[in-house]
């Protein structure tokens, strides 16, 4: 069973990293809170400590793994080259929730980058993260800390529900900013590409390069890519998942069926739109279509918890720019593309 400590996410007891990192030397697994959602770290320069991550997770070994540093400076040592382009996001957004892609170093083994050549990096914005990683010296490779394929965890509460018994130990630094994760950016690509939408959104990327980038699109790329969270369903709850493009008779029959059923159903819904749908669901009120971010930050969370109360989940779409292309990305994803 993991031990677990609560820390304050402004100023972290350094008993506890340093017991953390003393895990991490040890080649043990620390689930940790960063700005994006709570990762599960072990030490990236060692390749039998990153393999727990795949067992603990139920992650499949073809699904590469983000490596966490604590200084911009570690970056040159974990790559083969640092493009202009490179210090230009890494100056403008870390710390921060960009990963970006680079060709990596022999430092790097092939089990953390699932045997790409390439390797997606990011300083994380988090205090007690990078206080973490201070104390640890060295990169920590850190996945979402939750079982893989389910909703990924911005509470401790939910990494202790996933992994309570697969890892050595748990820092509770209390709740998480975005709710979505990082970004991940290739940038050793003529025109650089978005594998993974995420809470840095693309237009503010685009407006520091000064170009514009591709959006990954599976539908016209069948080669492997050197990201997490693309070849498999991802962040699904425990019932089915449905997305409506427009509520309309049409969805209103379907729920009627399916509560004559007796099936329970539930609604991830926007203040706006709360009253289209019947008191007879269960409704969660996800926050405005004007604040993508606050919608951002409730879906894992009303996604665990809508799973353990009814037999079907719907939700809303959301308007795909900002971290709305992040809300849209994880919601197409947990519901399967249906």
């Amino acid at each position: 069973m993991a031990l677990i400590y609560k820390v304050d996410k402004e100023n972290p007891d350094i008993e506890v990293l340093k017991k953390a990192a003393q895990v991490l030397e040890k080649g043990g697994l620390v689930a940790f809170p960063t700005e994006t959602v709570y990762g599960l770290g072990a030490d990236a320069l060692n390749p039998e400590a990153v393999k727990k991550i795949f067992i603990a997770k139920g992650r499949p070994p073809d699904n590469p793994i983000i490596v966490h540093v604590g200084k911009k400076e570690q970056v040159y040592s974990l790559t083969e080259n640092v493009p202009s382009i490179a210090e230009k996001l890494m100056e403008e957004f870390w710390p921060g929730p960009l990963t970006l892609i680079f060709y990596k170093s022999n430092l790097v083994d092939d089990v953390v980058t699932a045997g790409s050549p390439k390797v997606g990096i990011r300083q994380p914005m988090n205090k007690v993260a990078l206080k973490l990683l201070e104390v640890f010296g060295k990169p920590i490779a850190a996945p979402s800390a939750n079982v893989s394929g389910r909703p990924s965890p911005t509470k401790a509460e939910h990494v202790i529900e996933d992994l309570e018994d697969k890892i050595d130990i748990i820092i509770d630094g209390g709740d998480v900013n975005f709710g979505v994760e990082s970004t991940v950016l290739d940038i050793t690509t003529d025109t650089p590409i978005i594998y993974r939408p995420g809470a840095c959104p693309k237009e503010e990327i685009e407006r520091v390069i000064g170009k514009k980038v591709m959006v990954w699109n599976k539908e016209k790329s069948k080669e492997d890519v050197p990201s997490p969270g693309l070849k498999y369903r991802h962040y699904a709850p425990k019932v089915p998942l449905y997305i409506v493009e427009e509520f309309n008779e049409i969805w209103q029959n379907k729920i009627n069926d399916w509560l004559k059923e007796g099936k329970k159903v539930g609604v991830l819904v926007s203040k706006e739109n709360e009253n289209l749908y019947s008191d007879k669901i269960k409704k969660y009120v996800i926050g405005s279509r004007k604040n993508l971010t606050e919608i951002a930050l409730n879906l894992f969370f009303y996604l665990r918890k809508l799973e353990k109360e009814v037999d079907i989940i719907i939700s809303e779409s959301f308007p795909e720019e900002g971290l709305g292309l992040a809300v849209m990305d994880r919601l197409r994803r947990a519901a399967g593309e249906k």
